[in-house]
């Protein structure tokens, strides 16, 4: 299989650049590498594109190995003819080759192999050629022996026609046009194992929908209903069409004392084994798809999640609610160093909100705290409360944030965080967590396996393998595309950055214990197990602001700094700008000079010598500083104060298939659903809303008891 050739055209790109990226992925190039610094090789994609594009070469790959693999079985066999041979080079799936090999798979005891035992086989064949003139009755009663278990002529045609349905079965043309009449006309229905039982699936208990119309969050919706015991579900479809095809195909009128007989054998073909196993496969193709679609999602609203802009330069207290335990305080410094720890609580009566009170106001003067981040768990609305009560009674402007704390308390339990804060109880590591999320999300967030972060639907019912490696990518992707520090990145952070693997990383985190800071990339090249490869592989996505090369604390990756150096020189920069790192003008005056001219003068292409622009433009940016900053709270609402038309602002916190949920500052986010997002019609709330977005909503309606908020952003 020229897998060049097919994947240039299922991505829309030239053959030779599909090529160069099969060639680069074998060489052991990372995707964000390939991304960033070989953009000439493959047109400027970005590493979401070629992530896809190595998932699918990937598959192709599996295809033509399990292609030979059922080349050799059936070969094994004596039974490949060039036919079949044709027939699994030209499938184009895995569903194509299955049906191929079903009728050469080793079956267990079916009603067709105890017929085979039987000696029926020939009456088979015989009614499959439905000669004129012949007669099954009488030729079936030369089959009948009580030995074998044949005991008349119509058990030895009931047996003739239980081979003929599994041939029927096992036909890769009638599986394939079945399938397709089954793509296009079967419903989804579903029923109540229980329909007195109330549930969240009451909607579902007289239901129909048609398959090819049917939403993925619908699918996995009834799918966790019928695991959980509310639901029955199954596929309906009209058996006149499917049942036309397979009488077709068997029968030829050439005798009709035969198709009556064939007629019988295709309806129990289709109702006992074809049906069932459409329906099993038609409903696993749809759960696939929807968990595709939803894992898209989730790893969407991750990459928003992760890019979030840090605060910087800000001390800032860290609230983890909660009942019985306490509540748990940390105060971290800008860097994220631990100041101080408490436990307070802001639920146990008067007395002791007083005293929470006093414990908070004597942290928050004698560190100078300027945000409380609150954890959103258990007794946050409480604390919330608590806090906006206790913002009011202080003399300087304090404010605070409500943060997901979906797996602190993964982290807190975890060796990274006993390795990190060891001093610390492992209540008070969440706490930590939760202060340091709201200063730098990626850096904390990394620290986290994904799929415990929790932004998406349905994450425990997805495959879980690949959800972790569709997650992973995100999160490799957002470290990369940031940079990271270093003389300061955690081992967490640096694990993520391309090229490095868990050894290189202690290796680095070592050497900086025992030789202070780095002082230039090059010197990352002392560090041992890091090789020339890991070098090329990482050095681009690391940044070293102490070095003296400017060019160290930039994206630009130490193989183009003699180019980079050729073009400041070449725009007549002086060597003291130089040694500054701060080039005035410097896009002026290339658009002056001619950006292909001076590509070609340096020796690099358009898109690298953008890039080199780009990050001398702006030395050690960070492309979270674009996004729009988080919003900050100092006072709380109750749902109880929620009136409908009333306007808010507030912070998309999801983005599901059906809409998005909102932060408006009270405990319960309100949901915007997809059709009151905006006026024009969209497929998907993803195409107008990101995670992190502020928006202006209006409140359409509120039930207090379901703590149910619904708004729009329709006003």
């Amino acid at each position: 299989m020229e897998y060049s050739t097919i994947l240039a055209k299922q991505f829309d790109i030239k053959e030779e650049y599909a090529a160069n990226i099969i060639a680069l992925l074998d060489d052991g190039n990372t995707i964000p590498f390939i991304a960033r610094y070989r953009k000439e090789m493959h047109g400027s994609m970005d590493d979401q594109l070629i992530r896809a594009f190595s998932e699918k070469l990937e598959y192709l790959r599996s295809l033509d190995k399990r292609r030979e693999e059922i080349r050799a079985l059936i070969e094994v066999q004596e039974k490949l003819t060039p036919e079949v041979s044709a027939s699994l080079d030209k499938a184009q799936t895995l569903s194509e080759l299955e049906d191929i090999y079903r009728p050469f798979r080793p079956k267990r005891k079916t009603r067709a192999s105890v017929a085979k035992e039987r000696g029926l086989e020939p009456l088979a064949l015989a009614l499959l050629k439905q000669e004129k003139g012949f007669s099954p009755s009488r030729f079936a009663a030369g089959f009948v022996n009580e030995e074998k278990g044949v005991n008349s002529s119509d058990e030895a045609l009931q047996g003739a026609k239980d081979i003929i349905a599994e041939q029927v079965s096992d036909s890769p043309e009638i599986r394939k046009r079945l399938r397709t009449i089954a793509q296009k006309e079967a419903e989804i229905t579903t029923g109540a194992v229980d329909p007195e039982k109330d549930s969240v699936y009451s909607m579902y208990y007289d239901y129909h929908e048609p398959l090819k119309k049917m939403a993925g969050h619908r699918i996995l919706a009834v799918n966790r209903g019928e695991k959980e015991g509310y639901l029955k579900v199954g596929m309906a479809l009209d058996e006149q069409q499917p049942l036309g095809v397979i009488h077709r195909v068997l029968d030829k009128n050439q005798n009709p004392l035969c198709s009556d007989l064939l007629r019988e054998a295709g309806d129990d073909a289709y109702d006992r084994l074809i049906f069932p196993s459409l329906e099993r496969e038609m409903r696993s193709e749809l759960t696939e798809a929807a968990a595709e679609s939803a894992m898209k999602v989730f790893a969407t609203n991750l990459k928003q999640l992760l890019m979030q802009p840090p605060v910087k330069g800000k001390t800032v207290m860290g609230l983890d609610p909660g009942y019985r335990t306490g509540c748990k305080v940390a105060v971290v410094d800008s860097t994220g160093k631990v100041l101080d720890t408490a436990v307070i609580y802001p639920t146990h009566g008067e007395r002791k909100i007083a005293e929470s009170k006093q414990t908070l106001k004597r942290l928050i003067n004698k560190h100078h705290v300027d945000i409380i981040s609150i954890g959103n768990g258990t007794a946050s609305k409480e604390t919330e409360m608590f806090t906006a009560d206790l913002l009011k009674e202080l003399d300087r402007k304090v404010y605070y944030m409500v943060v997901s704390e979906a797996g602190a308390s993964v982290y807190s339990a975890s060796k990274l965080a006993a390795t990190e804060l060891p001093e610390l109880d492992l209540t008070l590591r969440s706490a930590v967590s939760i202060a340091r999320r709201l200063q730098d999300p990626l850096a904390e967030l990394v620290k986290i396996e994904p799929k415990a972060i929790g932004v998406g639907q349905y994450q425990h019912d997805m495959p879980q393998k690949r959800l972790g490696e569709t997650l992973d990518g995100v999160v490799e992707d957002c470290v990369n595309a940031v940079g990271a520090d270093l003389n300061t990145a955690s081992p967490a952070l640096l694990a993520r950055v391309s090229g490095l693997n868990a050894t290189v990383c202690k290796n680095i985190v070592a050497y900086r214990e025992e030789n202070g800071a780095f002082h230039s990339r090059a010197e990352l090249k002392k560090v041992p197990k890091l090789g020339p490869k890991a070098f090329q592989q990482c050095a681009g996505f690391l940044r070293v602001p102490e070095s003296k090369n400017p060019l160290d604390n930039t994206g630009v990756h130490p193989e183009s700094y003699k180019s980079a150096m050729e073009l400041l020189l070449i725009l007549d920069y002086s060597d003291e700008e130089i040694k500054s790192g701060k080039f005035p003008d410097l896009p002026k005056r290339v658009k002056a000079a001619g950006v292909k001219t001076l590509a070609d003068k340096i020796g690099v292409g358009v898109p690298t010598l953008a890039d080199i622009v780009k990050e001398l433009s702006k030395p050690g940016r960070d492309p979270r500083d674009e996004m729009p900053a988080p919003m900050l709270r100092s006072d709380v609402l109750d749902i109880k104060d929620l009136k409908e038309g009333m306007e808010l602002k507030g912070t998309v916190r999801n983005v599901i298939d059906f809409g998005a949920f909102v932060d408006i500052g009270v405990h319960q986010d309100g949901l915007v659903h997809i059709s009151q997002i905006c006026d024009k019609y969209i497929k998907h709330p993803s195409e107008v809303l990101k995670v992190g977005d502020i928006v202006n909503v209006k409140i359409l309606s509120v039930d207090p008891g379901k703590k149910r908020i619904s708004l729009t952003m329709r006003y």
